[in-house]
């Protein structure tokens, strides 16, 4: 049965691959999303919840809400129901970089959002290899340091992990806004949960973030012509959106005005849906570009402004932290009780 298994997703893995290390979609294509939430067995993040989010906090839902980027979930309505009951719960979210400097789709978490060891061990108790070859597709070629890392990423989903912060709170709620890549890691955090006496952690969980050149996968730190980082210039973000990012536009302006762009696999747009505040400003441009009234070259300026705005703003607040305030942070010291 097993075997069966692994065939079925090695057969789906030939069209997409998604996987915590890897993220490429079929012959050039976009990734498919609707297959991964079937393959992955978790749930869309439908317009009722992002209703409920809105009714609870009695203020519109985060633009990533509004339009579509957390796409799918895990028990998300669960944490709504503890929050309507007037009850905490916590977010666990990371980054882990392979560049020396973060590039935009790093901050997606961000502007959505002690030692681990006793509990890495009880995660590794309960996880046999047949189970995590089962999920993460593991071979024999495949380095220990990868295979024994699942406990690692799980851990933080779990409260006692941080007992500085929640003391006696072992049942607290957890909730991991995510890329969706990252759902094989807490699928099996969900599995052993309940058997080692913890709640399953919730999770929303996001498309990607594309490279410049288009949707066949997601930006990448280590591409620097697919990536704009938050260390680049305003001259480095022109240069790179007006050279690189891949346009639905048509091949001449004649053609473009009788047929309008694809938004669908146009960069510039998707980057918009990104970083572009103003809700009715986006629809105009979309409406303009797709019906060939506004030109790529249009699209890529607003692009570019809205891109050098974020990163001028990104970069003076981190000229603004001193040593002293780095020092301050990482320094050990006893936190604040978190329900004091």
């Amino acid at each position: 049965m097993a075997n069966e298994q692994q065939k079925r997703e090695v057969g789906e893995e030939e069209e997409q691959v998604v996987n915590p290390w890897e993220v490429t979609a079929k012959d050039g294509g976009k990734i498919d999303y609707d297959k991964l939430i079937e393959k992955f067995g978790c749930q869309r993040l439908d317009r009722s919840l992002v209703d409920r989010v809105e009714r609870l906090t009695d203020r519109p839902a985060h633009v990533f809400l509004r339009r579509g980027v957390f796409f799918a979930h895990r028990d998300f309505n669960e944490i709504l129901d503890v929050y309507e009951r007037g009850e905490k719960f916590y977010l666990y979210t990371g980054r882990g970089p392979s560049s020396e400097a973060l590039h935009l789709g790093h901050l997606v978490p961000f502007m959505f959002t002690n030692v681990f060891y006793e509990n890495m061990v009880k995660v590794a108790k309960c996880v046999t290899f047949n189970k995590v070859v089962g999920i993460f597709g593991f071979t024999q070629e495949d380095h220990i340091g990868k295979i024994s890392f699942p406990p690692v990423q799980a851990v933080p989903s779990f409260p006692s992990s941080f007992p500085h912060l929640f003391p006696g709170k072992d049942q607290l709620r957890c909730l991991i806004p995510c890329a969706i890549d990252q759902d094989p890691y807490f699928r099996m955090t969900r599995d052993v949960a309940p058997r080692i006496g913890y709640q399953k952690p919730a999770l929303i969980e996001s498309s990607f973030f594309p490279a410049l050149q288009g949707e066949t996968g997601k930006m990448s730190a280590s591409d620097p012509n697919s990536a704009i980082y938050v260390t680049d210039s305003s001259k480095d973000i022109k240069n790179k959106v007006n050279r690189y990012a891949f346009s639905g536009g048509q091949d001449s302006i004649e053609n473009h005005r009788k047929y309008g762009a694809n938004l669908e696999v146009d960069i510039p747009v998707k980057y918009l849906n990104f970083f572009l505040e103003d809700d009715a400003e986006l629809e105009h441009i979309k409406k303009e570009y797709g019906a060939g009234r506004m030109l790529t070259g249009e699209v890529k300026k607003c692009l570019i402004q809205v891109l050098s705005e974020l990163v001028e703003r990104h970069r003076q607040a981190r000229a603004a932290v001193t040593d002293e305030m780095v020092d301050a942070f990482m320094a050990v010291r006893p936190l604040p009780n978190m329900f004091s």
